[in-house]
């Protein structure tokens, strides 16, 4: 109930028609300043109403960070294991310390020749390792 009711939230605020609801109101707001004498209570209604907008749409867009950084895990999980020769061990390096990934991004590096992007040595096929048979 509550993830499916934070999708359908995200999934409207996001789309334009939310941004174009959202501008007459606060043109109706800057118009009736003047003709109200811009009071403080006048201030106060835009106050308060952003600042509950803003708190309450906080859970929906996190919700939806949440499912997106997942699915996007889950993405690179599956490319690491169909990768032949690639560190299986990364695949868990979101749930490990702070300072693991600088461990293991500082160990990678020593591994590679500097300006090396990836690329394989010449003579050496993409995703083959160095006790490939193929070689």
């Amino acid at each position: 109930m509550t993830a499916s009711l934070a999708q359908a939230c995200t999934r409207r605020a996001g789309r334009p028609g939310a941004l174009l609801a959202a501008i007459p109101l606060v043109l109706a707001w800057v118009v009736t300043g003047p003709v109200f004498g811009f009071p403080n209570t006048w201030r106060l209604v835009i106050n308060s109403l952003t600042s509950a907008v803003t708190f309450v749409m906080v859970f929906p867009i996190q919700s939806a960070r949440n499912r997106d950084t997942a699915a996007i895990q889950l993405k690179l999980d599956e490319g690491i294991r169909a990768t032949h020769g690639a560190q299986a061990d990364l695949m868990t390096l979101e749930r490990e310390s702070e300072e693991t990934p600088e461990r293991v991004q500082a160990e990678l590096a020593q591994g590679r020749p500097e300006g090396d992007c990836g690329e394989p040595p010449p003579g050496r096929a993409r995703g083959a390792t160095a006790a490939s048979p193929s070689e």
